[in-house]
């Protein structure tokens, strides 16, 4: 058996005995557009989320991981974060620093006699909220939970407009076609990551067998459907920032996504790719999104 790292939001397994930190989501008064331009969102209100490495120098080491986590190019860093409902519908706005706009991924390359991935990565930033079972704030985990997990990127969903909508499912029960983790002294952990149904927003594309150029692209553009395009994202890059912004109906009446009901309280979370895939982010504590204030 191939064991393999899990793929988003792998965090230190050490916790602190905190109060996770709330995201009050507040009544709008109009419904953002979703474009990842800001200003409508006001100067007051922002919450100050930090993020760090997903996993620090000695438990990269424990689990057979680079030691000094050269791709992990995010650091440390502050996430501004507001949140609002309006028509329906939950809005969250986020900004964070970043030296550069990172939008190519893994072009296909021309080497020799035959295509190569080449080495570049998408700026990407995930949401998940807790779904089912016991939330955990570490995708290493013996808990058996569920998250719904919204992932825009800057090359593959950002010219669609959407983040990728899934489910995730951390269990130390057998799953089919799951990455595999050994937790060492422990059980091996089952990542399964699903995409709700419908028309993904792209679609990768196979090694090209002739010479067509130096440089092609390693995805193609698709328009989202179904309940896969559930999630409008958008995201700016000026002045040493991304700006985004993503909206989801609060119900879809869909069982894999998670329900925003007015005084309602959901655990989320946060994680930040500069440049970067994997394990080789910077996440959040467990974040508390409440709903008291919406009518």
């Amino acid at each position: 058996m191939k064991l393999i790292p899990p793929l988003l939001l792998l965090a230190p397994l050490a916790v602190l005995a905190q109060a996770p930190l709330s995201v009050p989501v507040s009544n709008l008064a109009s419904a953002p557009k979703v474009d990842g331009e800001l200003a409508e969102w006001g100067g007051d209100g922002w919450v100050k989320v930090p993020v760090k490495p997903a996993l620090e120098r000695e438990e990269r080491a424990k689990y057979g991981l680079d030691p000094a986590g050269e791709r992990n190019t995010t650091g440390s860093l502050t996430v501004e974060m507001k949140a609002g409902v309006a028509g329906g519908r939950l809005y969250i706005a986020v900004r964070y620093p970043d030296d550069a706009a990172d939008t190519q991924h893994k072009e296909w390359g021309w080497r020799g006699e035959k295509y190569q991935r080449e080495n570049q990565l998408e700026d990407m930033f995930a949401v998940r909220f807790h779904l089912a079972g016991d939330f955990d704030r570490t995708m290493l985990s013996t808990k058996d939970y569920k998250v719904d997990v919204w992932l825009w990127s800057a090359a593959r969903t950002n010219p669609a407009g959407v983040a990728e909508d899934m489910t995730h499912h951390v269990t130390t029960k057998v799953q089919e076609s799951a990455a595999e983790y050994q937790i060492k002294d422990g059980p091996v952990v089952f990542i399964s990551k699903r995409r709700d149904e419908g028309s993904a927003p792209y679609e990768m594309l196979p090694r090209p067998k002739e010479n067509k150029g130096d440089k092609l692209p390693s995805f193609a553009l698709g328009k989202a459907a179904g309940s896969a395009a559930d999630v409008a994202a958008k995201g700016v890059w000026k002045a040493g920032r991304w700006h985004l912004e993503f909206s989801r109906a609060l119900s879809t009446g869909n069982a894999d996504d998670a329900p925003f009901k007015p005084g309602d309280r959901i655990t989320g979370q946060i994680a930040v790719f500069n440049k970067a895939a994997a394990e080789h982010k910077s996440v959040s504590e467990p974040l508390l999104f409440d709903f008291a204030a919406v009518k």
